[in-house]
């Protein structure tokens, strides 16, 4: 009978179980507060996958800007290089064309073919 507890160790035992429980329990409902419900869970999830898909969507349209721009300024390159030549063509063909003519005349009057 030595080796077994008395009456007093058993009940101070099992009030320090019974501490020890409500602690836990305690800290256990202290920790299902802090838990979201399945529907606020939905919810979040479904507002923070709408704007992701804002954020994609606005991306898209970026990119999609961003190539129009691109997509505009080379056609106006193109048509920029265009009026170059043109231009240049013009030019050779108005300086070229008198200067021709000029040493047409001087050729056609050295060959005496003038008068």
């Amino acid at each position: 009978m030595a080796d077994e507890p008395t009456l007093g160790e058993v009940v101070r035992r099992l009030e320090a179980i019974h501490v020890d429980l409500k602690e836990d329990l305690r800290e256990y409902g202290t920790r299902l507060d802090k838990k979201v419900s399945v529907e606020r869970y939905d919810i979040e999830r479904r507002t923070a996958d709408g704007v992701h898909q804002q954020v994609i969507e606005r991306i898209a349209a970026i990119e999609a800007e961003r190539a129009q721009e691109k997509q505009t300024a080379e056609v106006e390159r193109r048509k920029r290089e265009d009026q170059r030549r043109s231009d240049r063509r013009l030019v050779f063909s108005c300086l070229a064309a008198p200067v021709l003519l000029l040493l047409l005349q001087a050729y056609l009057a050295a060959r005496g073919a003038g008068t």
